[in-house]
């Protein structure tokens, strides 16, 4: 019962409270009207008629008739009288029930209708919170009334949305100057290093020197283009258009190396008809990841299977690869930043660790979510799941 009372909306809920008040309150009225109704027509009516009839005294006299006694007669009528009173009385209760009823009916109506007038403003912030995103964050609520409860519940939404906007906001002009900032100085390095490389009289020593510095600068690029790919890729996608992924996951494993460290490894592609409507490039991007991860974390000669399918519910790509084994206790902790199997935060030559973080950022910020599951054999399933 409690459970079934949780599940009613809070507009049936009050519908139900005043409608329940309403009949314990009139329930409460009839019990005393009908016991007073009761002790009136006792005292007032049937004992008064009884007194009257034994005053009278030998009726038989008074009508010049043959009748019984007067207490006989008299103990009739005060029985007539008392089954009278008593007809009258169930009449009467009988008559007040049917009424309640039918105002209780009309109360219940009533009071759904002053419930729904009274959280109407209710909806209207829940309206407001539902439509609301990252690029819709200026809009407010601006509730008129008085300052009651629900228009101080208002402006305070009103107030964080303003806390919200000013935030990120700050976060968009974060992004855009640490992408300027951030490579810069990383591309100058780059350029400095690529020209003593090409230096004549520079020694062998610098030149090893300068390669090592090299493969150092582009870690640190990877790393950066990552956090900033991470940090774009977490906000809301705003800009969306039918977008075909076959031709997405044909374009991503393009640029993917089958061949990572001499070791060849095969893949196996299953793509259906899928098309999903978000950001091109943060798709391209969210399969190139998937695909990256399942080429460098597999095995010499391994597999990786690419499927793509879509149903009624939305569209869905598949990569599973053959690998070393992974503990399914450590696959959740893989979508965290800067986490790797085994909880290695050391080997980055293999990657920084955000592969599969930009993953499910991108999946969220199209509304979708993604799953991991570790197979038996070895390797990783990764599952995105986009609606349509």
């Amino acid at each position: 019962m409690l459970s079934l009372w949780s599940r009613l909306g809070l507009r049936m809920r009050l519908t139900l409270l005043y409608g329940g008040l309403f009949f314990l309150a009139g329930s409460v009225l009839l019990w005393f009207t009908h016991l007073l109704t009761a002790r009136a027509l006792n005292q007032r009516f049937v004992v008064a008629v009884a007194s009257k009839v034994i005053g009278i005294g030998d009726p038989g006299a008074v009508m010049g008739t043959t009748l019984p006694d007067s207490d006989t007669f008299a103990q009739r009528v005060r029985t007539n009288v008392e089954q009278g009173a008593a007809d009258a009385l169930s009449d009467v209760l009988r008559s007040s029930v049917i009424v309640m009823i039918l105002v209780g009916a009309v109360a219940v109506v009533v009071g759904y209708l002053v419930a729904d007038r009274a959280l109407r403003p209710l909806d209207r912030v829940t309206e407001t919170a539902q439509r609301l995103s990252e690029s819709t964050l200026h809009e407010r609520i601006a509730l008129s009334g008085p300052q009651d409860e629900v228009k101080r519940l208002a402006d305070t939404f009103d107030a964080m949305l303003d806390r919200l906007h000013r935030v990120f906001d700050a976060q968009r002009r974060f992004i855009a100057n640490a992408s300027h900032e951030l490579r810069t100085p990383l591309a100058i390095n780059r350029t400095v290093l690529e020209v003593s490389l090409e230096e004549p009289a520079a020694s062998e020593d610098l030149k090893a020197l300068a390669r090592a510095l090299l493969g150092t600068n582009a870690r640190y690029e990877r790393l950066i283009e990552g956090l900033l790919m991470l940090a774009q890729s977490e906000q809301e996608v705003t800009a969306r258009k039918p977008v075909d992924l076959r031709q997405v996951v044909r374009m991503a494993m393009e640029q993917i190396d089958l061949q990572p460290r001499r070791r060849k490894v095969v893949v196996h592609e299953d793509l259906c008809p899928a098309v999903a409507h978000g950001d091109p490039l943060f798709l391209e991007r969210c399969v190139f990841n998937l695909l990256e991860n399942a080429i460098k974390y597999n095995v010499r000669d391994g597999e990786v299977w690419v499927r793509l399918r879509e149903d009624e519910t939305g569209v869905s790509v598949t990569v599973e690869n053959t690998g070393p084994p992974v503990p399914p206790y450590e696959v959740d902790d893989l979508f965290e930043p800067f986490r790797r199997l085994g909880g290695d935060r050391v080997r980055s030559a293999r990657g920084a660790g955000l592969g599969l973080s930009i993953v499910r950022a991108i999946a969220v910020a199209h509304g979708g979510e993604v799953e991991a599951l570790a197979r038996p054999e070895g390797g990783l399933t990764v599952t995105v799941r986009l609606p349509k």
